[in-house]
């Protein structure tokens, strides 16, 4: 079981996650999206596609861009749809 916690916060908990470049991608459905906030940020990887990004609000605090997915994955990454990803001090550990 992973878990995904940011500000003392269990942002996402699942035993199905899917590791690609050392990244767990929780699926949608194991995110608290109440902690969520749609970002106008998109990056392009050239074999994933182009990444959409979440900010956290957790505690009165907000972390810009600290979730990541990719609504319409290459092929190659197409084991990723559907998919949450986190970075920027967001804590990934077994739970």
């Amino acid at each position: 079981m992973m878990q995904a916690m940011w500000n003392g916060q269990v942002i996402a908990r699942s035993d199905a996650t899917v590791v690609v470049e050392g990244n767990h991608y929780f699926p949608a459905t194991a995110v608290d999206m109440d902690f969520l906030r749609p970002s106008d940020t998109a990056t392009v990887c050239p074999w994933k596609g182009t990444a959409q990004y979440y900010s956290l609000e957790v505690g009165g605090e907000t972390n810009r861009d600290a979730a990541w997915y990719y609504a319409e994955p290459k092929d190659a990454a197409a084991q990723i749809r559907g998919h949450i990803a986190f970075w920027k001090g967001v804590e990934v550990t077994q739970a």
